[in-house]
């Protein structure tokens, strides 16, 4: 099931459901509306001991009203047509935890060592800064993310019933960071830059006996200044208090084995960026999932009951390490997954007195 939520010029907001080219109108069934969020559903789901999609698929046959899904995938975020929303927050955005995993793909090593290496060579005066393989693998030490990749290889899928190794992991925020299709991905005045980051984000709410549980995936760009912490690896952590985007959709029944992402930036009419084919899930990640949800969801802060989480889960490309340019006011930015969820596309909003 993939599920969407809206907002309405007439009748507020909204929970849809995906079919075909058409979004179901769930909150039109009851006289009195009461579900009109995943968070409302999912509370009665839980209440009545079902899953989110039993809950919801008899109520997406019987409704009457429908969107036209392309339609609302491309109206502006607060204008008077109906636009869309995350597909999961809290009704108080201090009860959304904005977290993530670095360090999870078989590809995402290279460009983190590229960053970390050269500035770990520099600060040490070697002339090996200038050429990161020769660092990475010559006589210079392993960086520390070299080392944190290693780890999560030889232990991040531990057998069942076994705790693995502890993957990276970082904060972003609360919900007031979140921001659905077609919002701004914020450039503040003090960062250095903007960095996509096209990812899968696991959607997750306590529930009332204090048990995490999954409603689905959706996608993510979890947007971070990717200059900033290339000055010293231990910039990451405010490198990341940054906005991000999640949507459109939350999708149910992925089984987080594979998927193909692509993302692009377009300035203009022209693509200044297109990542080619990136992938996700267990076949081209060194944790496994229930590893990486294991390590999260072990602090008893992060088990309070009707908290919502969203999670990053990483990535295995970043343009940082091959571009020659800075993201720029009104670049939009891409994440695709065809066949699994409509694209996520956001703009760049750069604050005025900024780098």
């Amino acid at each position: 099931m993939r599920i969407v939520q809206l907002q309405t010029p007439d009748r507020g907001r909204r929970l849809g459901v995906i079919n075909g080219d058409k979004i179901l109108d769930i909150t039109e069934i009851d006289a009195t509306p009461t579900l009109r969020s995943t968070y409302e559903a999912f509370q009665l789901a839980d209440e009545r001991g079902v899953s989110l999609s039993d809950l919801l698929t008899p109520r997406a046959k019987e409704t009457s009203r429908r969107f036209d899904y392309k339609f609302v995938l491309a109206a502006e975020p607060h204008g008077d047509k109906p636009y869309l929303l995350p597909p999961l927050d809290h009704p108080d955005p201090y009860r959304t935890l904005v977290a993530g995993t670095g360090l999870t793909h078989l590809g995402s090593m290279k460009s983190r060592d590229e960053m970390h290496v050269v500035a770990d060579a520099a600060s040490v005066g070697t002339d090996a800064a200038t050429d990161a393989g020769s660092v990475s693998h010559g006589t210079f030490p392993k960086t520390d993310s070299a080392k944190m990749f290693e780890m999560g290889l030889a232990g991040g899928k531990p057998a069942p019933g076994q705790r693995g190794v502890a993957p990276e992991w970082f904060y972003k925020g609360n919900g007031t960071i979140l921001r659905g299709p077609r919002e701004p991905l914020d450039i503040p005045e003090f960062a250095l830059d903007g960095g996509e980051e096209p990812e899968i984000v696991g959607c997750y709410v306590v529930n009332k006996l204090g048990v995490p549980t999954r409603l689905g995936f959706s996608l993510g760009n979890e947007w971070s200044d990717h200059a900033t912490e290339k000055i010293n690896y231990l910039y990451l952590a405010p490198s990341k208090l940054r906005t991000c985007a999640v949507g459109p959709e939350l999708n149910t029944d992925w089984d987080f084995q594979e998927v193909s992402l692509r993302c692009s930036v377009t300035r203009g009419k022209q693509t200044i960026y297109d990542s080619e084919p990136l992938f996700s899930g267990e076949k081209h990640m060194s944790h496994s999932l229930a590893n990486l949800e294991d390590h999260h969801f072990k602090y008893a802060q992060h088990r309070l009951t009707g908290d919502v989480h969203l999670h990053f889960f990483g990535t295995s490309k970043l343009s940082f390490s091959s571009r020659d340019w800075k993201y720029a006011d009104g670049d939009v930015l891409k994440i695709e997954a065809t066949g699994w969820s409509a694209p996520l596309v956001n703009f760049v909003r750069k604050e005025a007195g900024g780098n």
